[in-house]
């Protein structure tokens, strides 16, 4: 078997996420410039050229601010669905796009992606999981509260990639307007702490070998507040759990994780 994954970066500057079997390179997101992916990619011996086309979540500039230059440059297959793709300003040059329904399935050379629908606030954003080689990871980052139908497609999962944005405290005491606040906090903003945390004691499966948590807020979280929270939630579960735990960056990659 071969897959590997790498959190590119992620948080409030730019998301970015590389998947790859022996086969087939995928770029989940493509918030970070052009200059900073080659970078990254080449910091964790891999090559922006074996890409073979990009998914997009949504169209929030942290997620989308290199798809242009990347897109025109390396003339790879641009996958998101029609919200998405019709909420962002494309120009002429760019006419590779491939639009997928969420809540349904495609193949991308050996890798399986399925999108499914994520509450935020953006046109129709989603989340993912990837199957190639009998193993399935999941990217879900950017929702306001975890659905039901997002908690079943996160079962069975090799590697997860999850959203553990703010402390409630820190985002309440902290230097954002307060319409800014309501919005990070409402049923479409981002996932605090706790709300991680109790996904993680309730509802999670405890199949994942790998956990990333991701989009921590620089300005309302602090890493070593997110790790405990997060440890002490696979504490609490009923089942004794494996579950590496690991903390996404916004300024560097993480290790490659490989099977």
């Amino acid at each position: 078997m071969s897959l590997r994954v790498c959190v590119l970066a992620s948080g409030s500057r730019g998301n970015s996420t590389w998947i790859a079997t022996g086969r087939t390179c995928l770029l989940v997101d493509a918030g970070l410039s052009r200059k900073e992916t080659y970078a990254r990619l080449a910091a964790v011996g891999e090559r922006i050229e074996a890409c073979d086309g990009f998914v997009i979540s949504h169209e929030h500039v942290d997620h989308v601010c290199g798809i242009k230059g990347l897109a025109r440059e390396l003339g790879r297959p641009i996958h998101l669905n029609r919200g998405t793709q019709g909420a962002i300003e494309w120009g002429k040059k760019i006419t590779a796009f491939e639009i997928f329904t969420s809540g349904q399935s495609f193949t991308i050379g050996d890798i399986e992606v399925t999108p499914f629908s994520i509450p935020h606030d953006a046109a129709d954003p989603v989340g993912f999981t990837f199957a190639a080689e009998g193993l399935k990871v999941a990217v879900v980052t950017d929702l306001g509260y975890i659905p039901e139908h997002v908690k079943q497609h996160l079962r069975g999962c090799h590697m997860l990639v999850f959203e553990s944005n703010h402390d409630i405290e820190m985002l309440r005491v902290g230097p954002y307007p307060w319409f800014v606040k309501q919005r990070v906090m409402s049923r479409h903003g981002h996932l605090s702490n706790n709300a991680t945390a109790e996904f993680l004691t309730s509802d999670y499966d405890g199949c994942a070998q790998v956990l990333v948590l991701a989009h921590l807020s620089e300005v309302n979280n602090h890493p070593e507040i997110v790790r405990l929270t997060a440890l002490e939630a696979l504490a609490r579960r009923s089942n004794s759990c494996a579950t590496e735990l690991h903390l996404a960056s916004q300024d560097a990659p993480t290790q490659v994780f490989q099977w």
